[in-house]
């Protein structure tokens, strides 16, 4: 299990953030009279990398610079060195009080994240809390359908080839065997609770975080494609 050190980080999170969130295709948009988005931290989870060595956070922010907040979902890994071929995706890198100096990568260029993202989907893996060592996030919750798809996909995260490609709308992860993974950016709150899984999808992660106003939302934040599922005659299954 990762271990929380509540300690001092330099830059922060939120600080990275604010200069990096401008230059993705899927932001809003809407900063301040600096010229920059007004971020407050809204929620989020963390999942465990098996080897130990590399932290994976989802940080959900609300940018409040725009006439209208926006909650955004932002996958971050923490490396101890760099990552060779991952210039692309570096954040930043931070001081951390106990760890020294961190590499902070956006998660969906990084394996380790996307092979435990799929595990958290297909029921592998659990959700853990955002600030509290060994404690699952309740509040993740899960659906999968289909019955090949995690032998096809569970692969160890040095075997994973994944593309991730940035748009308007969010990030779409290429995968192995034709299969695809999006991933929302820009959070929004669902009619129903689970969200329904999308037509044609394998698998979905859902969670919540808190609205400007104080209360609670919840909404979808990846789904999976896989090309298995409904069409073989699975049942589904949610955690």
């Amino acid at each position: 299990m990762a271990v929380i050190h509540h300690t001092d980080l330099r830059p922060t999170k939120l600080e990275l953030l604010t200069s990096w969130l401008p230059s993705r295709p899927w932001y809003g948009g809407g900063q301040d009279d600096q010229g920059e988005p007004e971020l407050a931290k809204s929620g989020g989870f963390r999942l465990d990398d098996p080897r130990g060595e590399v932290g994976i956070e989802f940080i959900v922010v609300t940018d409040a610079s725009g006439p209208h907040p926006t909650t955004y979902l932002v996958p971050l890994t923490y490396r101890g060195a760099p990552l060779d071929g991952l210039e692309h995706a570096l954040v930043g890198t931070m001081e951390h009080g106990v760890l020294g100096r961190r590499w902070a990568y956006d998660g969906c260029h990084d394996p380790v994240l996307v092979a435990q993202l799929l595990g958290l989907i297909e029921g592998r893996v659990q959700a853990q809390d955002q600030n509290t060592s060994d404690t699952p996030d309740r509040e993740i919750t899960c659906s999968y359908v289909g019955e090949g798809a995690a032998s096809a996909l569970s692969a160890p995260a040095s075997a994973f080839t994944t593309t991730a490609t940035d748009d308007q709308d969010g990030t779409a992860l290429a995968l192995p065997h034709g299969a695809a993974l999006r991933l929302h950016r820009a959070l929004q709150p669902a009619q129903n609770d689970p969200p329904v899984l999308p037509q044609g999808a394998t698998g979905r992660v859902s969670g919540s975080w808190r609205m400007p106003d104080g209360t609670s939302a919840r909404g979808l934040f990846a789904v999976l494609h896989t090309g298995f599922g409904r069409d073989r005659g699975a049942a589904p299954t949610t955690h």
